[in-house]
């Protein structure tokens, strides 16, 4: 019969350190918060070979004295919790395990000085064991060494990867520390060779542009909002603006870096038909709430957290990031010049013009559905249409300096439209665009009730889950109806769809329902099936839309024009891409060498 006994103390520091300390970014990182909850303003790492061979960490905060240096090597013990109320934490460590779980797999050297004292002091321990100690010259704050980590644990030192893979995560760490600190300096040094250096006391926003790219300056857009206690602050990056991978999303709950399921498919969801699949938006989002409504201790790393309130926080980020994207919906990665901008903001027409009502009667005819088998008979294969230069002589348009899209001038290969701005030369994608601005009118008949309606099910569809997911199911069944969907309890797990919303009549109720049962099981928000009727409206919108090859009257382009310098998000379609880029009247110059 096996014996119950206690643990060694050197294995339990090991199994803790286990759970701490992954890597060298793990140290790192709990090296850095240290500092930082410390009250440092200045932080210096050095780094060797990625982290295998040494970390060095050094900071202007309070120090620690010689006893509390002692201390501090104990497990469990902390300046972070002046008392019980854990769940009130507001620093970024406080278990009081980070100092202990190192100094039991490494060899590390503390060096502490409080401001006033005369002197410092050292302490030197080895894989837990103390090997030294003694006064200590440095000025006021900390300096931690850590060397040879898992030197004497092979089995944990084989399976860390290449010196340039390691570095890459301590640097990763560093940036998000940095990002959430802007008031704090931090200089990173690789192998004596300075990688990093940012200055005390930058702006949220100029921090986030100098760590996750420049191009956020211009590309991006200022998020800063408020819901009762909750605030939403930080840089997204125009949907133009993205990458293949979601690495470049920076997620922070109380200023503490986090990579949480609930925030990713937040941001997925806000950008969901602005962006292609396989592309991922680029960001740095803060969110802060009271320390009340989130967990921070679920996992030993404090990197996931857990809310009181999923569907606040959820429904918070997506109608957040969406509203600050619509704010400056016209613009793109290429953006237009500042006095264009402020033209742009004139308020949306109630009406579309004469001329693109005439478009969309040629694209969907009388009843509205776009006759797929009409040909569109382009007239011509010039890189100019004919018609088009005609028109543009009877027509007059009125002067470009009136429209910051300018007037239409011409088309290029059945696809381009070429308009004249008064500061220089666009290029619309006629197709790009024609997609938006159709998405936008589906989604304001949806709003209105034309187009997400309820089809009812001729035979009610049975379908079986587990019982937990029926209950999420159950819970949010009120919220799904508002939505279209109609569904009830069928047993302890099933689920009886009566109807479901007109846009998804073709699709699978059982598919559906088995999505939003997961979706609610990961997320704790009903909001999926709100994503997956935009999804449907921009799949509409893509098919139903003005395509490439299609050749348009000066009054069709011009009215597209108009159009798009009243729509939301008309700078991109609903893949992310611009649906109209500028050259201005220098560069025109420069192509000609006159400039």
């Amino acid at each position: 019969m096996p014996v119950i006994r206690r643990l060694p103390d050197s294995l339990v520091n090991r199994i803790a350190a286990g759970e701490v300390v992954e890597r060298p970014a793990s140290a790192l990182k709990e090296l850095v918060e240290n500092a930082l909850d410390a009250g440092a303003r200045n932080v210096t790492v050095r780094l060797s070979a990625g982290g295998l061979d040494g970390i060095e960490v050094t900071d202007d905060g309070c120090g620690m004295r010689r006893d509390e240096i002692a201390l501090a090597l104990e497990r469990h013990a902390t300046s972070k919790l002046p008392d019980d109320a854990i769940e009130l934490v507001s620093t970024l460590g406080f278990r009081g395990e980070a100092l202990p779980s190192i100094a039991s797999v490494a060899q590390v050297t503390i060096e502490s000085r409080v401001p006033g004292s005369d002197e410092g002091w050292r302490v030197t321990l080895d894989h837990g064991a103390l090997v030294g100690e003694g006064p200590a010259a440095l000025p006021p704050g900390t300096r931690i060494r850590v060397e040879d980590l898992f030197g004497k644990v092979p089995v944990r030192r084989k399976f860390l990867r290449s010196a340039r893979s390691e570095y890459a995560a301590c640097i990763d760490v560093v940036r998000r520390l940095a990002m959430a600190r802007s008031e704090v300096g931090f200089v990173v040094e690789h192998d004596g060779r300075q990688v990093l250096r940012l200055q005390a006391g930058d702006t949220l926003p100029g921090r986030v542009a100098q760590i996750v790219a420049r191009e956020l300056a211009s590309d991006g857009v200022l998020i800063d909002l408020k819901r009762g206690e909750a605030s939403l602050t930080g840089v997204a990056g125009l949907p133009t603006f993205n990458r293949g991978v979601a690495d470049h999303q920076y997620l922070f709950v109380n200023g503490r870096p986090v990579k949480d399921r609930l925030l990713i498919g937040a941001v997925r969801g806000a950008y969901a038909d602005m962006l292609a699949r396989d592309r991922h938006a680029v960001l740095a989002l803060f969110l802060d709430i009271p320390p009340e409504e989130v967990d921070v201790n679920v996992h030993p790393a404090k990197t996931e957290v857990r809310f009181r309130d999923p569907s606040f926080v959820r429904g918070f980020i997506v109608s957040g990031l969406r509203h600050s994207l619509e704010a400056e919906g016209q613009r793109s990665a290429q953006g237009p010049a500042a006095p264009a901008m402020g033209n742009w903001q004139s308020e949306p027409i109630s009406e579309p013009s004469q001329a693109l009502a005439s478009l969309f009667a040629r694209e969907y005819g009388s009843s509205g559905v776009r006759e797929a088998t009409r040909p569109w008979s382009p007239r011509g294969v010039e890189t100019l249409a004919p018609a088009a230069r005609a028109e543009m002589a009877q027509d007059q348009p009125a002067p470009a300096s009136e429209h910051p899209l300018g007037v239409a001038r011409g088309q290029v290969a059945l696809t381009y439209i070429i308009a004249e701005a008064e500061d220089g030369l666009v290029i619309v994608d006629q197709h790009a665009a024609h997609e938006r601005l159709v998405l936008e009118r589906l989604k304001v008949a949806g709003a209105q009730d034309k187009i997400a309606g309820s089809q009812a099910l001729l035979i009610p569809e049975v379908v079986e889950l587990d019982e937990p997911d029926c209950d999420r199911l159950e819970e949010a069944a009120e919220t799904f109806a508002a939505l279209g969907l109609q569904i009830e309890r069928f047993g302890p797990g099933a689920m009886l769809v009566r109807a479901v919303p007109a846009l998804l009549a073709k699709g699978s109720a059982q598919a559906l329902l088995r999505d939003l049962a997961d979706d609610l099981a990961a997320n704790g928000a009903a909001l999926l099936l709100g994503e997956r009727l935009d999804l449907v409206l921009a799949t509409m919108a893509c098919h139903g839309s003005v395509r490439a090859g299609r050749a348009l009257t000066v009054a069709e382009m011009n009215a597209l024009l108009r159009e798009m310098e009243v729509t939301p998000r008309s700078g991109q379609c609903n893949h992310g891409r611009p649906t109209w880029v500028k050259l201005a009247h220098g560069d025109i110059e420069k192509l000609f060498g006159r400039k």
